[in-house]
């Protein structure tokens, strides 16, 4: 957790909470919340009086609902289940069924919570659609304290002028501290540990500029297509699905000046700061900034799989991007003449997010006779599947010929062989509990998501005014040629 402490203490103290998710027969909610509260039951960070509510339209009754709870953490917890901490958690449950359109029937929840006393948490985990309703229910309810938080799941709009919207009508139930917009990849350990690296290190800390810096490569890659998905994504596309959100968050981390403490707002308005700096990609220079793609069929790990149009319930006509590569240039003291390329994409040869961070190569080579040309130091941050960091340096190869030959290495953190006796909380996990503590800092402050939304904004309407198709690759690969190009027209190559 962030807080200004010198020691780290193994029981976080937790007040009693009320923690309700609406949508909790949803798949977010039963792939992520539940077992992650099933986590944090085992490790006793869930204060004994915490209550979880799951509220949804379906009509269950409460043991019912208690069954459908343990099947789905039997199929997604991904270990064992431990069945004293399974009867513990199932115990703080009750189930309510509410029809979230119609703000009478929220009164179903005044003899479940009691706001007045404990700590009420509402996780949205539905369509930004009912955000407003929800909010409006509680507060026709009278469940609006100045105990009441709510976590807002992205996609928080498809655009601004949308995500005003949506931001407005829960501005007018709630206050900004009480609003915790969520992004998952801020709790994951690798991301949060580019705070450590970055400010913690001086060996990083003062050689993070374009003075050592070449060039900065981020990319988030999925292995698998869209699959059952395809209704949702062919309306949101992998820029807002991935870009707006996931790529822009470690963007900034990445990039932000430090933060005088790690309070929230200190470390927030950083972060709003790299947005605010990003050079606008618009209509005139777009053709040499972005590419955007759409997979087809192809092969992953040897088995053939569907392009995307080729995917169950899909629209052979449609435009929807499934790859984005961006160069972005930010335009402050730090990063003048450094430039950031971004890449996530669906159907892609391996699942795998890192942050690459290649430094400049040495203006002299005193190995020229053995070593022809120095390649330059590469700091590499992993964030998924396998969480480390490597650097990958030149070392002498050992031996007592008279060439002094050089060779490649990598220095390698792995966390799970670095940190084994340690479990990697799972992000969800960690951000529950912020959010259970009261702590924003690492959730998205609502001038961070529109200035996200204006940078994006202007490559949508670059791509709708140009009309022009997305470029094919095959399922399998690294995305298509162009995304090769863009980088190679700057003498640069991706990491592979």
């Amino acid at each position: 957790m962030i807080a200004n402490t010198t020691s780290c203490e193994l029981k976080v103290e937790t007040k009693p909470c009320d923690f309700t998710i609406f949508g909790v027969l949803g798949d977010l909610s039963q792939r992520n919340l539940l077992p992650s509260l099933y986590q944090l039951e085992k490790a006793g960070l869930l204060h004994p009086e915490t209550r979880i509510i799951g509220v949804a339209r379906h009509a269950l009754d409460q043991e019912t609902f208690l069954v459908e709870v343990r099947n789905r953490l039997k199929t997604f917890v991904g270990e064992s289940l431990d069945s004293q901490i399974m009867e513990h958690l199932l115990a703080r449950m009750r189930y309510v069924l509410i029809n979230l359109d119609v703000a009478e029937e929220y009164k179903c929840l005044l003899g479940v919570v009691n706001p007045q006393e404990r700590v009420f948490v509402s996780y949205f985990s539905v369509a930004p659609s009912l955000f407003g309703p929800i909010c409006t229910g509680l507060a026709h309810a009278g469940l609006v304290t100045p105990n009441t938080r709510v976590v807002l799941e992205k996609p928080i709009g498809r655009n601004l002028s949308s995500s005003i919207e949506i931001n407005d009508l829960v501005a007018q139930v709630f206050h900004e501290k009480q609003v915790y917009r969520i992004d998952h990849y801020l709790g994951k350990e690798t991301v949060m540990n580019l705070l450590a690296l970055r400010f913690a290190n001086s060996i990083f800390t003062t050689n993070w500029d374009h003075n050592t810096i070449d060039h900065v490569q981020i990319t988030v890659a999925e292995e698998v297509g869209i699959g059952s998905r395809w209704g949702y994504f062919d309306q949101a596309g992998q820029m807002r699905d991935m870009v707006q959100n996931h790529l822009m968050q470690i963007l900034t981390l990445v990039a932000m000046e430090p933060p005088i403490n790690l309070q929230e707002d200190n470390l927030r308005n950083e972060k709003l700061k790299v947005l605010k700096a990003l050079r606008p990609i618009t209509s005139k220079n777009i053709d040499k900034r972005v590419v955007r793609g759409q997979y087809g069929p192809g092969f992953i790990k040897g088995k053939p799989v569907p392009g995307y149009l080729e995917e169950k319930g899909g629209n052979i006509n449609s435009t929807t991007e499934t790859f984005v590569a961006i160069r972005v240039d930010i335009d402050n003291w730090r990063w003048a003449g450094v430039p950031f390329y971004l890449r996530t994409g669906k159907a892609m040869a391996c699942k795998r997010s890192e942050v690459v961070i290649n430094y400049k190569p040495l203006p002299h080579n005193i190995f020229a006779d053995t070593y022809r040309s120095l390649p330059a130091n590469k700091l590499i941050i992993r964030l998924q599947p396998d969480e480390g960091v490597e650097i990958e340096m030149l070392n002498k190869v050992p031996g007592i010929s008279d060439c002094l030959r050089l060779q490649r290495t990598m220095l390698d953190l792995s966390f799970s062989e670095a940190f084994s006796k340690e479990r990697i909380a799972g992000a969800y996990e960690r951000l529950i509990l912020e959010v259970m503590q009261g702590n924003q800092a690492l959730f998205i402050h609502r001038d961070e998501v529109e200035s996200s939304w204006h940078w994006i904004d202007s490559i949508q309407e670059a791509w709708a005014k140009a009309n022009e198709p997305p470029k094919p690759y095959p399922a399998g690969s690294w995305g298509p040629v162009a995304s090769v190009a863009l980088l190679a027209r700057d003498e640069r190559e991706w990491e592979e």
